[in-house]
């Protein structure tokens, strides 16, 4: 594994629990906006509230970000053509993808300052994309840049993990929380996608009501067991309305006035970041945040 050093901006967090969540007066939306970018898609964020994802410049080249307290930080790998966080634990340990300068594309993770690089074996490409508390990782790899698999790493061992026949042929884990129970999306050959939940090694499908011919993503769980995701619907295939799956039930999240919503992950708290898009004046997506 190769090892960069980054600023000091990590240091060792022991886990904080419930007290950190402050239940807001009322649910509302926060645009998450990198000053100057025109594309801004949020896609992590921890019980402290630490947000993470990427953004585009003037000339589109990606670049990652952490949002804490307020503040951006830009976090980009040295000598990297693009850089994208996916995922960021209690820790403030983030992992994500970068691009090398002979366009291949890696897996990362920054942990106190260091980053190191995360790739399975003969994979062609290797993607993580979320993080829990005990450093375990998800994502997904493919052998041959057409298939997907996925993968768990944990203790230093990759493992990987596939929906269960028949007809899945695409498996992308997106997120873990503290109980190992692992989030993300599947497909066969052609859509649509179903949502799933594994745990202890089982699998459980989840399609939202009235999805459309893309399906159901799953792309955030907490540690409540709470998940959120996104759809589309039978009436408009291909545009994106988020959920909320909590016991049992199903519900919309939509940005008031976007064209689109694909929340991507949920906090211990209850609180939900994504992104959205608006087609008006002109087509823009922005990062949020979801106060519950």
């Amino acid at each position: 594994m190769t090892r960069t050093s980054f600023a000091p901006l990590f240091a060792s967090f022991s886990l904080i629990l419930t007290a950190l969540c402050v239940p807001a007066a009322a649910s509302h939306f926060t645009t998450i906006e990198v000053s100057g970018a025109p594309d801004t898609y949020a896609l992590g964020i921890n019980v402290q509230g630490d947000i993470v994802g990427w953004y585009y410049d003037a000339t589109f080249n990606a670049h990652g970000f952490l949002l804490s307290d307020g503040d951006y930080s830009t976090i980009d790998v040295p000598g990297s053509t693009s850089t994208t966080l996916f995922g960021i634990n209690p820790k403030r340990e983030i992992v994500g993808t970068y691009v090398d300068s002979s366009s291949k594309e890696h897996g990362f993770l920054l942990s106190e300052g260091e980053f190191s690089t995360i790739e399975v074996p003969g994979a062609f490409n290797t993607l993580p994309f979320g993080i829990n508390s005990e450093g375990h990782i998800v994502g997904a790899y493919d052998m041959n840049a057409v298939d997907s698999n996925g993968f768990l790493l944990s203790d230093g061992v990759f493992r990987t993990i596939n929906a269960p026949p028949p007809g899945s042929v695409f498996t992308v884990p997106e997120k873990i929380n503290p109980n190992d129970e692992i989030v993300g999306g599947y497909s066969g050959v052609n859509y649509p996608n179903h949502g799933f939940l594994r745990h202890k090694g089982a699998f459980k499908t989840i399609d939202a009501p009235k999805a459309g011919t893309f399906g159901t993503w799953a792309s955030g769980i907490n540690s409540r067991g709470d998940i959120v995701g996104f759809q589309d619907y039978t009436t408009a295939a291909f545009v994106f309305h988020g959920f909320l799956f909590s016991k049992g039930k199903f519900t919309r999240i939509d940005v008031p006035g976007a064209s689109s919503t694909q929340p991507r992950d949920i906090n211990a708290c209850g609180n939900i970041v994504g992104s959205y898009c608006v087609s008006t004046p002109t087509f823009a997506c922005y990062g949020f945040l979801l106060r519950r």
